[in-house]
């Protein structure tokens, strides 16, 4: 299955997370709220270090597709990760001006109109994240939050979304192996769930591969 490790923070947590079998690894630009920021530089400095076979994620606040091209010619990435809501017809100018990168929007599960905003924007993207973040809010949530979300509906959007599903929000090697079996996701995403006092855990990392292969 599909694991990304978010919220990487150095070169250490890179090769840390792909010997333990990460696929996938999330750089985070500037955020309302929420942990693992780092800066564009550090980013930049990331990313061409990252193992070929091995997807860099930016996940970017920016919802202007001019500057969420900008900022992903500066960091490089192979993945963006679109935390916020887009205007209509942003994806595909994000597609026009950055061929061969991965476009990957991110739903925060709440309640029904959240399985109708996976299922509109399905179509546009190359893969959906289901997260537990809350735009509403006056610090605006947009991941890192700890939090499940109600899987049943992640399950529906999953069944009837047209783009493949990756899972994030609150996952620890305690609850994986039910996220899995009730959502059945393409691949799944954590943060805080591998970490002790910000940095990756070697024991928590290693737990979290092991409940996911076991699912």
């Amino acid at each position: 299955m599909w694991v990304k490790i978010c919220c990487i923070q150095d070169l250490d947590e890179v090769r840390l997370a792909v010997r333990l079998g990460a696929t996938a690894i999330g750089l985070v630009s500037a955020m309302p709220s929420g942990p693992g920021v780092i800066s564009e530089e550090r980013i930049a400095g990331i990313a061409p270090h990252v193992p070929p076979g091995i997807d860099s994620f930016l996940l970017t606040s920016l919802t202007q597709p001019s500057e969420i091209v900008a900022q992903h010619r500066r960091c490089k990435t192979s993945a963006l990760q679109l935390c916020d809501r887009l205007e209509a017809g942003a994806h595909a100018e994000l597609r026009a001006a950055l061929p061969g990168v991965s476009i990957v929007q991110v739903v925060h599960v709440i309640d029904r109109e959240s399985v109708a905003e996976a299922l509109a924007v399905g179509d546009h993207v190359d893969a959906l994240l289901l997260d537990s973040g809350n735009r509403d809010l006056a610090a605006r949530e947009l991941g890192g939050t700890g939090r499940t979300h109600d899987w049943q509906l992640s399950a529906e959007i999953r069944e009837r979304a047209a783009a493949p599903v990756f899972l994030a929000g609150g996952l620890t090697s305690e609850n994986v192996g039910a996220a899995i079996h009730c959502v059945e996701p393409h691949g799944v995403d954590v943060c805080s769930g591998v970490r002790t006092a910000g940095r990756l855990d070697e024991g928590k990392l290693a737990a979290f591969f092991a409940a996911v292969r076991a699912a």
